[in-house]
């Protein structure tokens, strides 16, 4: 039995990773089980959506379904997680949890940079809102979702004009 602490997967019915997480956590402190599980985490990355010029951000999560767990394993901490309602198994082999590789556990998106989503792709019809071009039109040249900016080609005075604006300043036509 190694004495480290490994990150495991647990597989759960999907919608239920934080009670699963509240559980087990829950159960550690009850039986001062800190040294045994260290931690449980789930995978999420924050999301920003701008859909029509309104700008909407949630956390998702990244493995739906999944939840990693930070423990020493022993018979008692893998009962204790396999026991806990909402937790269908771990993941690996028959019925031994295998621990992820550290470079698994560095790809697993604890410090992830978050996620912009939008509604219209390069080449889409837009109107531009809030900006003192409001209410022209134009064609999306370029999405920037770094600089959460884009470029948009606008008609005025007989020739197109690139333009940037920020990209909740932009709402797509159908």
């Amino acid at each position: 039995m190694s004495q480290t602490a490994k990150w495991y997967v647990i597989h759960t019915y999907s919608g239920y990773e934080d009670k699963v997480r509240q559980n087990i956590e829950k159960v550690v402190e009850n039986r001062k089980l800190h040294e045994q599980i260290q931690e449980v985490y789930i995978p999420k990355e924050h999301v920003t959506e701008i859909i029509d010029g309104k700008k909407k951000e949630f956390d998702r999560k990244v493995f739906p379904g999944y939840v990693l767990v930070k423990m020493i394993y022993t018979d008692d901490s893998w009962a204790v997680v396999r026991n806990t309602r909402g937790v269908t198994g771990f993941v690996g082999p028959g019925s031994k949890p295998t621990p992820l590789s550290d470079k698994e556990v560095a790809s697993m998106g604890i410090n992830a940079k978050p996620v912009i989503e939008v509604n219209y792709q390069v080449g889409d019809l837009i109107r531009v809102s809030g900006t003192n071009m409001d209410g022209l039109t134009g064609i999306v040249k370029n999405i920037d979702l770094e600089n959460e900016q884009v470029e948009v080609l606008i008609s005025m005075f007989g020739q197109e004009t690139p333009t940037i604006v920020a990209l909740h300043q932009v709402e797509k036509l159908d």
